[in-house]
């Protein structure tokens, strides 16, 4: 981590702070170990990109998106390119979030500059008119995004059985591996029809659909760390850039250009 600034607020603030902030930045491949708070946590990237891991998924978070998780999950985070995360942590008593799965959103210019001036202004005071006004709005513009939210393109739901689940985290450390799924199934003790099956049942994709979209969102770490779009094609395993783009634009509804 390159460096962080954490709020600093007073003892006689303490039980009456709706919301906290912290700005840090992170290098890449800097990962945050499983943890978890007892606010709500809205984590935005200004720059890079973030993978967020909870026992039930895992999420690519691209700039210009946050994911907003609740309290008491336990989630790891992973930093790719140089990662500007301004975090906002929300106090579930004194905000109105009954959210109980974790969500990414898009941020619209009015959120944005919602997370930056409170990061500005380390937190805000429930007492103070000024910051409720702004808690307020916080959460009107949350809200907003997370009903208008098409986060399941970004999420890699996670299989539940103990070896495929095993073999899906081999999976996403070594994404491009060449290895069959054959081999795949063997190295972790199932049958080729057994891995399928969980696959399918616990995770809602085939197992080839679901280590194609692993891929293609590793390939947003590629991206985030500088690779064009020709090198984070052939780097993930595609032939040729036009399937790249025809693939990564279908699952996730833009080019990789744009993103």
């Amino acid at each position: 981590m390159s460096s962080a600034r954490q709020a600093r607020l007073t003892a006689e603030q303490e039980p009456f702070l709706a919301v906290r902030s912290l700005a840090s930045n992170y290098f890449s491949g800097y990962c945050l170990e499983p943890h978890q708070h007892p606010w709500h946590q809205l984590l935005f990237a200004s720059s890079g990109a973030m993978t967020v891991s909870t026992s039930r998924s895992s999420w690519m978070i691209p700039t210009g998106r946050a994911v907003f998780i609740p309290a008491r999950i336990d989630h790891a985070i992973r930093m790719w390119g140089v990662v500007e995360m301004r975090t906002l942590y929300l106090s579930p008593p004194l905000t109105d979030f009954d959210n109980e799965e974790c969500s990414v959103i898009e941020v619209a210019p009015l959120l944005r500059e919602l997370i930056l001036r409170t990061v500005e202004r380390m937190g805000l005071d429930s007492r103070v008119a000024h910051d409720a006004r702004m808690v307020g709005l916080l959460e009107d513009e949350v809200k907003a995004a997370m009903a208008a939210a098409t986060d399941p393109p970004l999420a890699l739901p996670m299989p539940t059985d103990e070896q495929a689940l095993a073999l899906a985290h081999h999976v996403l450390e070594q994404p491009v591996a060449g290895d069959s799924v054959d081999e795949l199934a063997q190295t972790h003790g199932m049958a080729r029809r057994t891995l399928e099956r969980r696959f399918r049942e616990e995770t809602g994709m085939s197992f080839g659909m679901w280590r194609q979209k692993a891929r293609l969102l590793d390939s947003i770490r590629l991206l985030a760390e500088g690779k064009s779009v020709t090198d984070a094609a052939l780097d993930s395993g595609y032939a040729s850039v036009s399937a790249y783009i025809a693939a990564f634009k279908n699952t996730f509804g833009y080019t990789p250009g744009r993103l």
